[in-house]
């Protein structure tokens, strides 16, 4: 049980960053916006691979 709630933490995690990344996009804040998009991704494979 602990590990799927992890698990969906860190997808969510993950699709909360994505969110970062159109914001940051959108400013203009291209690197940023790359390195949120780098946390976003190592956030949902952490989920996908957790579960």
């Amino acid at each position: 049980m602990t590990d799927n709630l992890i698990a969906g933490v860190m997808v969510f995690i993950g699709l909360f960053l994505i969110g970062g990344v159109f914001s940051l996009f959108r400013q203009g804040l291209k690197i940023g916006a790359a390195v949120c998009a780098l946390g976003a991704a190592m956030a949902i494979t952490a989920g996908v691979l957790w579960w």
